[in-house]
């Protein structure tokens, strides 16, 4: 009985078989336009003419601007405060700290600053003609540069580092957004560590830091087995039980996500794949190469190199399709990969009647009796393979 594939298309398979890696072209996975403008539109000279183009092209940053601006005031304006904080002539506010230290300061200008201490302020008693307040809790240094900033909204760099998580919590106690601007500006792109991240989570959350907490989740989640071996992470384990959780279940969030992104690569290289194998189906049907193709064609022997990347395996497959004794859907699974290729491929072509691949007129009629289950599988393997060679796949609808 003749070959089916060597009486439709008329294919010669000469000279010597090729070596092919059958795995190349496996069992297939089955898985409104703008009006045009008319010419009087266009013709109209009433249009204005567009703006000229910018003379620089504005990119956004990645990050803010390191150190922010926490002031516009000159600087002699700034110094001038300083030195008023600094020398503490004229003070009547005693500001007590943890270790019983006192930071002199100017009841007038901390109310105008910050209308939280000003509030303490106006409560404070006064003895000896001084008012006397307290900020337990905190570092005595901590609280000077506060203070300081208060005044001049001047800081030293090596400060802000050392009491960054200090700052935070006085600036969103007593309302100064300047500094918890500079604060959040640090803690987001110098300070983090999978050591201090946790502490850094928690505050951010008290002090109402959302952009900090997404960029602190995203580290926790990068790094989740070094962080949570730490001490902060099994602190925040016993008192913030509902806050492990949530960080457990990012974890876990991220990692599907991961997966699924992994799954929508690979399967995008299989369409890709039987794209190409497509490509090649017809290359070697129609044109021919090196050692297969049509009979009214002169091949070009094993020399030439074939720009079709799974033509060599599909030039194997096709050799063994029309030798194979059994050859019947189901019966040999290389037969059976040829079968769904050539199904495939009059699918995808609009041209059957000049088509010279094998086969593509019967399966254009075959598909007209087949069920509506797998023609809807057969419309939306056609319509992946396509879209992964348009590079939309991973962007298209499941």
């Amino acid at each position: 009985m003749a070959s089916p594939v060597t009486d439709s298309a008329g294919l010669s398979p000469c000279i010597e078989t090729v070596s092919w890696n059958a795995d190349m072209v496996g069992t297939l996975p089955m898985p409104e336009a703008e009006a045009p403008m008319s010419s009087s539109v266009l013709n109209n000279c009433n249009i204005p003419k567009p703006p000229p183009l910018p003379s620089k092209i504005v990119t956004r940053n990645k990050h803010p601007k390191w150190p922010p601006e926490s002031s516009f005031a000159p600087k002699e304006t700034k110094d001038m405060w300083d030195k008023l904080f600094k020398d503490g002539n004229g003070a009547d506010l005693c500001i007590f700290t943890e270790d019983k230290s006192c930071i002199f300061a100017h009841s007038s200008v901390l109310s105008i600053a910050s209308p939280v201490l000003g509030y303490r302020i106006g409560k404070s008693k006064i003895k000896h003609g001084m008012k006397y307040i307290q900020i337990p809790g905190l570092p005595h240094d901590a609280v000077r540069v506060f203070i300081r900033f208060l005044y001049s909204s001047c800081y030293e760099g090596e400060e802000l580092k050392k009491y960054a998580l200090h700052l935070l919590l006085l600036s969103h106690c007593c309302s100064d957004p300047q500094l918890k601007r500079v604060c959040i500006c640090y803690l987001e792109q110098d300070f983090l560590t999978t050591e201090n991240v946790i502490d850094t989570l928690l505050l951010a959350r008290k002090c109402d830091a959302p952009r900090l907490v997404l960029i602190c989740v995203r580290l926790v989640v990068k790094n989740f087995k070094s962080v949570s071996s730490t001490e902060g992470w099994k602190l925040m384990k016993r008192i913030y039980p509902d806050i492990e959780q949530e960080l457990v279940e990012s974890v876990v969030e991220a990692d599907s996500k991961k997966q699924e992104r992994q799954r929508k690569i690979e399967e995008k290289k299989v369409y890709t794949q039987l794209y190409e194998a497509m490509e090649a189906l017809l290359h070697i049907c129609k044109d021919g190469c090196r050692t297969i193709g049509p009979r009214d064609k002169m091949l070009k022997g094993n020399q030439i190199a074939c720009n079709f990347p799974a033509c060599k395996g599909l030039e194997a497959l096709v050799r063994h399709f029309s030798g194979c004794k059994t050859r019947v859907p189901g019966g040999c699974s290389h037969c059976k990969r040829m079968w769904q290729l050539l199904e495939l491929h009059s699918r995808m072509c609009n041209e059957p009647d000049s088509c010279k691949v094998p086969l593509c007129r019967h399966f254009k009629e075959k598909i007209q009796q087949q069920c509506k289950k797998d023609e809807t599988k057969w419309k939306l393997l056609v319509n992946k393979v396509i879209a992964a060679k348009n590079g939309s796949y991973l962007f298209s609808s499941r």
